[in-house]
């Protein structure tokens, strides 16, 4: 099957609007109603709750069999206790990622990935 360009185009513009959507809504919707103080307190936990799983499902699950692998990615857990002790100290993201690319990219060369 042969796709023109307006079908590019189409498919472009939806994905535009269903990305948009679930950022627009609850923007429009919050924006005139006061939210209480309980719900911010619950949605500063989201982002280092979300961070954590997605961390640990790289760092002692195999994600091609969905198995616990325990140790055997040494070069990513020393890589990320690398992360975490530099991100305390300095609270950048920027020197996290930096170091945390690094760390990986030289440990991996002596231990599994």
């Amino acid at each position: 099957m042969q796709y023109s360009s307006m079908d590019h185009f189409i498919l472009i513009i939806c994905s535009m609007i269903a990305a948009f959507i679930p950022r627009f809504l609850p923007l429009k919707f919050f924006s005139t109603r006061k939210i209480p103080e309980w719900f911010n307190e619950w949605m500063k936990y989201v982002p280092v709750s979300l961070f954590t799983a997605l961390v640990i499902r790289d760092l002692f699950v195999n994600t091609k069999t969905y198995t616990f692998v325990g140790l055997e990615y040494m070069a990513k857990l020393l890589a990320a206790i690398i992360v975490i002790v530099v991100a305390y100290r300095s609270r950048s993201m920027g020197l996290s990622v930096l170091f945390g690319l690094v760390a990986v990219a030289i440990l991996a060369t002596f231990l599994t990935v």
